[in-house]
């Protein structure tokens, strides 16, 4: 009798644990590989998003799309101009919030060419906000800042850091470099020309032995 309690309570085990780790909500609906899409609006190209591995679940009514091993997210002006754009090793799409949420290594840059640098980062889509609590920092062409917390418009153009903690001011020496109006050209040289040797006289008699 014990002995077949004790195999009872084995199966049972085992039938949970392949039931939980095969339950539908552990399944992704949707996966690809190497995927590329384009999100348009009123005909205009709005987002291009590309991943090595895309993996879309459905679970309990809530539809998010995850990307375990990176994504780049590219958004478009009405003139098909790139405005900005977010990189990361891991993010997930939040389909009816309309919310995405990125992790580590996350870079955001924008139409100046102003980079935004974090290990956290969530896209509001709906009210087109971007936010973060943790450590920041924007690399420009003059300074660099960091400070923790970060607030901003999707296309880091109005953006604001909390909790500034140092600001670092870069000054480019052009003082090696010639302005390009103040060069006078130089008139092209000839080529050596090479030393072919004189060719003998082809008059004189060819003797064979």
């Amino acid at each position: 009798m014990g002995a077949a309690i004790l195999f009872y309570a084995c199966e049972s085990n085992n039938l949970s644990e392949i039931s939980a780790f095969s339950a539908p909500e552990n399944l992704p609906i949707q996966e690809a590989t190497n995927f590329q899409t384009t999100y348009t609006d009123s005909g205009q190209i709005r987002f291009t998003l590309t991943t090595p591995k895309l993996l879309r679940f459905e679970n309990d009514g809530v539809t998010y799309t995850e990307f375990p091993e990176g994504m780049e997210l590219i958004k478009y002006d009405a003139q098909q101009n790139v405005v900005s754009s977010i990189r990361a090793d891991y993010a997930k799409q939040f389909v009816k919030e309309q919310r995405w949420e990125a992790k580590n290594n996350v870079i955001v840059t924008n139409a100046e060419g102003d980079s935004l640098l974090t290990e956290h980062l969530i896209w509001e889509e709906k009210n087109e906000k971007i936010h973060t609590e943790e450590f920041v920092k924007i690399i420009r062409e003059d300074q660099i800042i960091t400070g923790v917390g970060l607030t901003s418009d999707q296309n880091m153009a109005n953006w604001k850091i909390k909790n500034v903690k140092g600001i670092l001011y870069v000054t480019v020496d052009n003082k090696n470099t010639a302005p390009q109006e103040n060069r006078t050209p130089q008139p092209a040289q000839e080529p050596p020309q090479p030393d072919i040797p004189k060719l003998q006289d082809t008059k004189k008699a060819i003797r064979f032995k």
